[in-house]
């Protein structure tokens, strides 16, 4: 079954239909999104201005991550499902959405930067967890936080496409 075809079925599910359909639901559901988000950007920021050196630097990277990570993931499984449902209300529409597109790769590319980061460069955090991170892991951290802002910049063009 190819792609468009998928998205059609897809939004035409009973579920999809009462979130498009519903006068309440779409916006509730969106809010959701929205306010998970924020949690989600707002905790990788920390992580991220940590690395770089900008916030936070009475604390160890590690310990930043250690009390950021689980709001981050927490709130990003929140915004996973809404932005899911979401999705599945217009899915036809969004599949061929360029912003919505745009913030798909950002988000692979964002997952992909962080597993770089926790398999290969965090690995000798103990050398310099109190001190100046490597270039490697400052670098990870600027291309984490240029991600989500474009992440979030695409979430807000797609209202306007």
């Amino acid at each position: 079954m190819a792609a468009p075809a998928i998205m059609t079925w897809l939004e035409h599910r009973p579920f999809a239909i009462a979130i498009a359909e519903s006068t309440w639901l779409f916006p509730i559901v969106e809010t959701l999104h929205v306010l998970a988000l924020t949690v989600v950007v707002g905790s990788v920021a920390m992580m991220d201005l940590r690395l770089l050196g900008f916030g936070s630097r009475n604390r160890s990277v590690s310990e930043v991550i250690a009390s950021s990570l689980p709001w981050a993931w927490t709130a990003f499984a929140v915004a996973f499902v809404a932005g899911s449902m979401l999705f599945s209300s217009k899915a036809a529409t969004y599949y061929l959405n360029l912003p919505f597109r745009i913030k798909m790769v950002c988000l692979a590319l964002a997952a992909v930067n962080m597993l770089v980061f926790h398999f290969f460069t965090a690995r000798g955090m103990a050398a310099w967890d109190r001190g100046t991170p490597p270039l490697a892991a400052r670098f990870a951290a600027a291309c984490s936080l240029t991600l989500w802002i474009i992440i979030v910049a695409a979430g807000r063009w797609i209202g306007f496409t």
